[in-house]
């Protein structure tokens, strides 16, 4: 590696420093009480059905992963056979390890509740920040080792869509399971029965709370690990393939690197301040994070490049990320007017619930999208424009990513804050440790729709990396074709692209629904034939429910997880390179508004359920309430099924389009 491996052996060091602070982090939780043997049954049965569930969803994968990994052994190389086979491991690992501290951090937090909110906010938060450093630790550990042993990027490619198959099929499927156990456990026990969510005579709720964690935790975490891996590749390659120079090229990797010494330093400044504000405790440790990281950015482009030009290309990216939080917070947080303007239309009945949700969720799409707008642009002209501007556009998008440990943090807090306030419900723990928990847990739905507002905005990014790797590297198989939008080909390519993002959601949507009727007759039955559930006489049988979504997610999520791949082969290979790139950029123009809007509709759809909940128009068992959990109910597949999982297919079609560029470019020769 020359001059420049000392690089690589730093990115490698820090990956491992990460995992090991994971490690301790875990420690740390393990060694909180549990609380009361009640608590830790509740809590057993919600890890060891989360656990069957993702252990029974990766040997699915597993079929389908080794299949992938002999065609491309076969179609291109060996190395980018075992780049895949890592990538997929690495990323399943991640989303496995997190979800274990997880299920099992659940009834510490509510035991940590009894001694009041700071208390119950480190517990939970530190849970979370596992599934964070886990991701940026085993990303990083992956790229920059890779690269160090075979110091070829072309074979990180194959790494890159390791990690984006399994997080499609991990965001697919989590999503199914979580909605339709929750979409199920709602309109019968809050709907029909008029019982509170997470009573445990609901027969669905253990479900439901296996949900949270297989879909906002596992899944995330597998999402985030690609995005992240993905992206460092696309800026790595793009550096290999404008400047032939390896500076260029491991400069992505020393980024993250100081990134993760970075979010360790940020995770120990989450602490509640004299205003007692979560929200407030949460962002501190990313606004830490992220000063840090610029400061250590800034020295080391200095000394790596010799001049601090991809510096402010970097600052570009930190900066957008803040942005798109903010903006996120503000349609989906209850303290804002889109949130109160569903609550405010509840009054009227459902339709106008549903009629304001989707206004929000629709108008939410447009200030992110003018945010990554404004942020290619910033870094493109900082970059001087052309291929070195490209370039920078690559350094803004890792810069953004390079924010993964704390913003994974955020969102893993969600699922067991959710699970906490869970337990407090179902053990019948005091008031005062119920109302601790439902602030936790308040803020943790607010935490998961900002997560998912950056996991779409840095996907963008990435993607517009991506595509500038593939028409470059059509370039370098000697194929020099242009572009233009009065070309049949390029044409039907953006149509296909704008396709395959509607009838994914399409599918995804259609799976949740199919499965949380199957939910609800089950309930039902529960409630009819099972004498004294409603009395508190008999337990319901929690695991028919639990049961039915396992299978229900695994048959669902086969059909749209292979779409995008199936779709990108055909086009490739049967309408050539022009319209492969038409449908590149169809999926990610057409795709960045799709997920927007299901993301930020659905979480303000939540949220508005939420402020009905603390008194506001009648309160709970209102007419506005009744309202404000269809609307609920309706966003619900929305922001947790068909809106993530958007993410991961846009790098997928990119990253498979980069795959086969060869074999397209030959084909048309």
């Amino acid at each position: 590696m020359g001059e420049y491996g000392w690089v690589l052996w730093v990115g490698l060091l820090c990956a491992v420093l990460g995992i090991l602070f994971a490690a301790y982090l875990i420690s740390y939780v393990l060694r909180m009480p549990a609380g009361t043997e009640e608590m830790q049954r509740i809590s057993r049965a919600v890890q060891e059905g989360a656990m069957a569930y993702l252990s029974r969803q990766y040997r699915t994968i597993a079929v389908v992963g080794i299949i992938v990994a002999i065609a491309l052994a076969l179609a291109l190389s060996w190395v980018t056979a075992l780049g895949f086979l890592i990538g997929a491991f690495f990323s399943g690992l991640c989303g496995f390890i997190g979800m274990s501290v997880s299920t099992r951090a659940n009834t510490r937090v509510a035991e940590a509740a009894k001694s009041g909110l700071d208390k119950g906010l480190g517990v939970a938060f530190k849970a979370g920040a596992v599934t964070g450093m886990m991701c940026v630790g085993l990303a990083l550990l992956g790229v920059s080792g890779m690269y160090l042993a075979f110091q070829d990027v072309h074979a990180l490619v194959g790494l890159g869509f390791g990690g984006s198959l399994i997080a499609l099929f991990a965001r697919i499927g989590g999503g199914i399971y979580t909605k339709s156990a929750d979409v199920g456990a709602d309109l019968v026990g809050k709907v029909e029965a008029g019982i509170p969510e997470d009573d445990p005579r609901n027969p669905a709720t253990i479900a439901d709370n296996v949900g949270d964690n297989v879909g906002d935790c596992a899944g995330m975490a597998a999402d985030l690990f690609e995005t992240y891996a993905v992206t460092a590749i696309g800026a790595m390659l793009l550096g290999y393939l404008i400047f032939h120079s390896q500076e260029y090229v491991i400069y992505p990797v020393l980024l993250g690197a100081i990134a993760i010494i970075a979010s360790i330093i940020g995770v120990n400044f989450v602490r509640l301040g004299g205003n007692k504000d979560i929200m407030s405790a949460l962002y501190k440790g990313v606004w830490v994070s992220a000063v840090l990281a610029l400061i250590g950015f800034y020295f080391a482009t200095v000394n790596l490049l010799g001049e601090a030009t991809y510096f402010f290309a970097a600052l570009v990216g930190v900066a957008a990320t803040v942005v798109i939080m903010y903006i996120t917070d503000y349609y989906t947080s209850t303290k804002f007017r889109p949130v109160r303007s569903i609550s405010y239309a509840s009054q009227s009945g459902h339709a106008t619930n549903v009629i304001t949700g989707l206004s929000v969720g629709m108008e939410s799409s447009v200030p992110p999208t003018l945010t990554i707008v404004a942020g290619i642009l910033a870094a493109f002209y900082i970059g001087g424009g052309g291929e070195t501007g490209v370039y920078a556009i690559g350094i803004a998008s890792m810069a953004m990513l390079s924010m993964t440990g704390m913003i994974v943090a955020l969102d893993s807090y969600g699922p067991v804050t959710d699970n906490a306030g869970g337990i407090a419900e179902m053990s019948d723990l005091p008031s005062n440790v119920r109302e601790i928990t439902d602030a936790l847990d308040a803020v943790g739905n607010t935490t998961k729709a900002v997560t998912k507002g950056y996991a779409i905005g840095s996907a963008a990014l990435a993607a517009i990396v991506l595509f500038a790797d593939y028409t470059t590297a059509l370039k370098e198989q000697g194929a020099n074709l242009i572009f233009q939008l009065n070309d049949p080909l390029v044409l039907a390519g953006l149509f296909i692209g704008g396709c395959v993002v509607f009838l994914f959601s399409a599918l995804a949507n259609g799976a949740v629904g199919r499965a949380a009727y199957a939910v609800v007759e089950e309930v039902r039955r529960q409630f009819r034939e099972i004498a004294g559930i409603m009395e508190g006489t008999t337990k319901p049988e929690y695991g028919r429910c639990v049961d039915i979504v396992t299978k229900r997610a695994l048959k669902e999520m086969v059909v749209p997880g292979l779409l995008p791949v199936v779709t990108t082969l055909l086009v490739g290979f049967l309408l050539g390179p022009l319209a492969l790139g038409g449908m590149l950029i169809g999926v990610i123009v057409v795709g960045i508004f799709m997920a927007c809007f299901q993301n930020n509709g659905g979480g303000a759809w939540d949220n508005a359920k939420k402020y009905i909940e603390e008194g506001m128009y009648g309160g709970k068992g209102s007419e506005a309430h009744a309202a404000a959990v269809t609307g609920d109910t309706v966003g619900d597949p929305l922001k947790d099924t068909a809106g993530p999982a958007i993410n991961p297919v846009i790098k997928v079609v990119n990253v498979v389009a980069l795959l086969i560029v060869p074999l397209v470019v030959f084909l048309v020769k």
